[in-house]
């Protein structure tokens, strides 16, 4: 196999999600955390206020925060090179205004690494993963308003500080193209617009959500600037996340419509994060929709200063589509599209589709020619438990397996990958639908929907399996 000796094979996670621990050590609300759980046929419901009555899945989550030593150990025992991993805003600056950073939350953050470098982990550290702090939107209607920008840069430059000398790759914000389409309007941006109640259905003013975006992506700048004076060491990098979109038929149409697609959705931040300046398709999109962003003087100087030093991106699914209207949909992560007749789907709709892993590669190579991190990619099923107490997940060993083999590929062809960090290491809740049951760990972890478990962690089939990949630097996989 053709994957280079400092390969870094790793795992991701994210706080909200993984953490729980929602309201200890001074830690702070987080728009995640008045989120209901749902189903994938029934929407979260943001409350807006915490009801005493509802369970929350991010207030417990999978509790790492009291776990993270038996927790680092069992990803240490896989021989995991690299960990993705998400800091809590609120934990930090609670409500995001604070003029001082809460210690607790800082040594939190201190420890988690101590234990990572204790086993010779890199932590790779989301600075902002979904999880900003409620007060923002309550206060000023999230990234809508620009004095969040300099509420953020204290957040970074705080955290830079202090772990200097124990982090070296960063991502900014988490899946940033998100918030290009009405779904990322609250968890990306912090836009909670009047009469939004369900997750799947916001009440969206696309002048709004952009001028957010915008805002975002010119403190994203300041922070990589920020952060390389701090350590000139440092590797920023910036998240988005990937749908690879095929044309459903040969018709230039089709094709076109693809393209389209792929440009405004999946390069909307990136090509600014990466290139320095918006690109001619964003621009264009704004005067056919009306949309008229403010810049203040510095704007287009800071974006030019604040370039990425890699790029990375989540893989699960491709889409098709099509200017035809007849056609069966199908849904994704965070995107619908044209079922695709040659792919099989996972059991929550979403298809799978391992060679798009290295079409999305080169595709995204060819176009920045940049370092790039695989920092999500998994495959979320409902695991059974043998009488033995064992979990035989060979469905997961095989997803991961075919979209590994892409992978070397695309690095035999060329393609510049340096990490792939598999989602979910450890069970823990869905960020769509908040369950629990959709899984996508080598470690299970007993819990169920309503948060109801003893938390004891469990090795299933594919724990061994990721080990012997990781030992074997990939050479297993020819067998």
């Amino acid at each position: 196999m053709s994957f280079p000796e400092n390969f870094l094979w790793g795992a991701a996670t994210a706080a909200s999600q993984f953490e729980g621990a929602w309201n200890e050590d001074g830690k702070g609300v987080s728009v995640i955390d008045v989120m209901t759980a749902g189903t994938n046929m029934k929407s979260r419901v943001i409350t807006r206020k915490i009801d005493k009555d509802i369970y929350y899945p991010s207030h417990q989550a999978v509790d790492f925060y009291h776990h993270y030593k038996e927790d680092i150990a069992l990803l240490a025992g896989m021989g995991i090179k690299i960990f993705r991993m998400s800091i809590a805003w609120t934990r930090i600056y609670p409500t995001g205004f604070e003029e001082k950073p809460n210690e607790k939350g800082l040594q939190f953050y201190d420890n988690v690494f101590d234990e990572l470098h204790k086993y010779g982990i890199e932590p790779l550290v989301t600075i902002s993963h979904f999880d900003q702090p409620l007060y923002l939107t309550e206060t000023c209607n999230g990234w809508a308003d620009r004095k969040v920008i300099s509420l953020f840069e204290k957040y970074c430059r705080t955290i830079f500080t202090r772990y200097k000398d124990k982090v070296k790759y960063w991502l900014t914000f988490n899946e940033m193209n998100c918030s290009s389409r009405s779904f990322g309007g609250y968890p990306g941006v912090g836009v909670l617009n009047e009469g939004t109640t369900l997750f799947t259905q916001q009440v969206d003013n696309p002048q709004v959500r952009l001028q957010a975006l915008h805002h975002q992506l010119i403190a994203s700048a300041i922070a990589v600037k920020t952060g390389h004076e701090i350590n000139p060491q440092f590797q920023i990098g910036c998240m988005i996340g990937l749908i690879t979109y095929y044309p459903y038929s040969c018709s230039p149409e089709d094709n076109l419509q693809a393209l389209q697609n792929k440009l405004l959705h999946n390069y909307y931040c990136s090509d600014v994060q990466i290139f320095g300046e918006y690109p001619y398709f964003v621009k264009n999109y704004w005067k056919k929709n009306d949309i008229h962003i403010k810049f203040e003087d510095n704007d287009e100087k800071i974006l030019k200063e604040g370039t990425v030093d890699f790029v990375s991106f989540s893989y699960y699914m491709t889409t098709c589509t099509t200017v035809q209207n007849d056609k069966e949909k199908t849904k994704g992560n965070w995107v619908e599209g044209v079922k695709n007749p040659y792919l099989e789907s996972t059991e929550w709709g979403w298809q799978i589709d391992p060679v798009g892993l290295r079409y999305a590669l080169t595709e995204l190579y060819s176009r920045y020619r940049i370092p790039i991190m695989v920092v999500e990619n998994g495959l979320g099923a409902q695991d059974k438990i043998e009488v033995d107490g064992s979990i035989h997940d060979d469905y997961r060993i095989e997803y991961l397996r075919k979209h590994i083999i892409e992978l070397e590929k695309a690095i035999e062809d060329g393609i510049n990958v340096i990490a792939y960090t598999p989602w979910g290491p450890i069970d823990l809740i869905s960020a769509s639908t908040g369950e629990m049951k959709k899984r996508y760990g080598f470690i299970y972890v007993d819990l169920d929907d309503e948060g109801r478990g003893t938390f004891k962690r469990t090795k299933k089939k594919s724990y061994d399996w990721y080990k012997g990949v990781i030992e074997s630097n990939g050479e297993i996989l020819k067998d």
